[in-house]
């Protein structure tokens, strides 16, 4: 008989930000696969005795491969165990799920999906703004700075992150935000653009500066950040009308 598998959206890394269907099958929990991101307090949640297995991936340091945590995925499940796979922010928004889900298809184990809050919508609450206003920013766009080499994708809608009046959100950006931002500025946005770099959401070590695309990617350029949890987010920063 086979198990079931719980993708938990840790969100940012604060147990309290963690919502209560995911802390639930955290206590159900045979064993528990977790990002680097999502450990620390949140693992305290789990039930006392369950198989605790670390499976992050970090830029630049030895990380566990994909394909070995896809394994594990089958082989935990497949003994009939509750496995829940914790990860990240919510774990849909460039968290890899794709990739395990269709590994569970294939060997037909059922799972779920638990949603999580995103590093996005942390960032902005941190630094007390929305992430929309009714003027001058109506959509919202999640962009991932890096593809699978670790480089800026190359074929990014620039003239849909360029657009002043969208809030975008770029992950995965602290490295290449240098490029980004200079591709961003050749195609119309603004250097004076207002940004807001976010790192180490939800923890003790939590930064927040808020500046502007130009001078962000002098700072970053400049190595001016040590983490890879970082979220850039601009566009809804922008003065707001009164009347919002």
């Amino acid at each position: 008989m086979s198990g079931f598998v719980s993708f938990v959206s840790a969100g940012p890394g604060d147990p309290e930000l963690l919502t209560v269907k995911g802390a639930a099958r955290l206590r159900e929990a045979d064993v528990v696969l977790y990002d680097d991101l999502a450990s620390g307090a949140i693992l305290d949640l789990a039930r006392p005795g369950a198989n605790l297995v670390a499976v992050g991936k970090r830029a630049g340091r030895p990380s566990t491969k994909q394909q070995h945590v896809n394994r594990l995925l089958v082989d935990y499940a497949a003994t009939g165990v509750r496995v829940v796979r914790l990860k990240s922010g919510d774990a849909g928004i460039f968290g890899r799920l794709e990739e395990e889900i269709e590994t569970l298809r294939a060997a037909a184990i059922g799972y779920e999906i638990i949603p999580g809050v995103t590093s996005a919508c942390v960032a902005a609450a941190e630094a007390g703004i929305p992430l929309t206003r009714r003027y001058t920013s109506r959509r919202v766009q999640f962009v991932t700075g890096a593809d699978v080499t670790g480089e800026l994708p190359a074929n990014l809608n620039w003239a849909a992150l360029a657009d002043p009046e969208a809030t975008t959100v770029v992950y995965m950006g602290r490295r290449t935000f240098p490029d980004l931002a200079a591709k961003l500025i050749a195609h119309g946005l603004a250097a004076n653009t207002p940004a807001l770099f976010a790192e180490s959401l939800g923890r003790p070590d939590e930064r927040l500066v808020r500046t502007t695309i130009a001078e962000l990617a002098a700072q970053l350029a400049r190595g001016g950040a040590a983490t890879t949890a970082a979220v850039i987010v601009f566009g809804a920063l922008a003065e707001a009308d009164p009347s919002c």
